[in-house]
């Protein structure tokens, strides 16, 4: 099933995406407002969270795609998003390109421990149609799409798209000022739904695109199975000897970058697609 979680007029409403349509679980229990309200309330009944919301998928809360897609905000609330880096072949290298100390990525590429690495809190986190923020104080910024995983209390309950913004020309000077190259006002999107059936998360089309005053300035296609390390493995780092909070997403790693010398301006349109999940857009501004 497919979640998304309302804004605007509709702030504190949660949508299920079934076969047959899309449903206003709120309306049909007044409990169920967030993700976060269904995947406790199944943990507490010892459901899966689509079981729990077939209960409450009722002909009369039916609710049109059009209202959702004018009003569909972050799907997930998370305490927490933590990501992982250099997980694709593209990302190592354009890390090491960047990097007066390249070869410290290429070992992290082979190591046997993966990076991971906080990304953001829920005040610095936006969702579809938010601007996305780059910094005053970098001169090459990017957007890094990546596959999230959706975790509640510990385990995988779900898949999101997430835009991992960076500041390439901060991170380049000094691998020690990763958290101001990552971590700063609106350096993280996730959107537009959570997607819990699917089946291979190593097998998705993933592909995006920047526009520049109605022009394409950047297009590019993957496959999430291009990834060196799996979901499991990223999850058991990111949960091992650490106490994660009740909800929280985990980035799975920069899947395409745009060319040596590309960056966002003010105003540029992101597109983010992964099959299965949808498409998360957001444009830029400078923060």
């Amino acid at each position: 099933m497919q979640y998304y979680q309302l804004g605007g007029d509709d702030t504190g409403r949660l949508v299920v995406s079934t076969e047959r349509g899309l449903y206003d679980l709120t309306a049909a229990k007044a409990q169920l407002r967030s993700f976060r309200d269904l995947a406790s309330a199944a943990s507490v009944a010892g459901m899966l969270p689509d079981d729990l919301a077939a209960r409450h998928v009722r002909e009369d809360n039916e609710i049109t795609r059009e209202r959702v897609e004018a009003n569909h905000t972050v799907p997930v609330t998370a305490d927490e998003v933590w990501a992982a880096g250099v997980t694709y072949q593209i990302s190592e290298e354009a890390r090491r390109q960047e990097s007066d100390t390249p070869d410290m990525y290429l070992n992290v590429y082979d190591a046997e421990r993966p990076e991971v690495f906080f990304k953001a809190t829920p005040s610095r986190t936006v969702g579809p149609g938010e601007r996305v923020g780059i910094r005053e104080d970098s001169e090459w910024d990017v957007p890094e799409p990546e596959l999230g995983i959706v975790l509640y209390e510990g385990e995988t309950v779900g898949y999101t798209i997430g835009n991992d913004m960076s500041s390439r020309s901060i991170e380049g000077q000094n691998p020690l000022y990763l958290p101001q190259a990552k971590v700063y006002d609106r350096c993280c999107s996730l959107g537009p739904s959570v997607v819990t059936d699917i089946e291979d998360p190593h097998s998705l089309t993933l592909s995006m695109s920047i526009h520049r005053d109605g022009d394409c300035v950047y297009s590019g296609e993957t496959n999430t199975s291009e990834m060196v390390r799996d979901c499991e493995e990223l999850v058991s780092c990111y949960t091992a000897h650490n106490s994660v909070p009740e909800l929280a997403v985990l980035l799975t790693g920069t899947s395409l970058v745009p060319d040596e010398g590309f960056t966002l301006q003010d105003d540029d349109q992101i597109d983010i697609d992964i099959e299965g999940i949808g498409t998360l857009r957001n444009s830029v501004t400078t923060v």
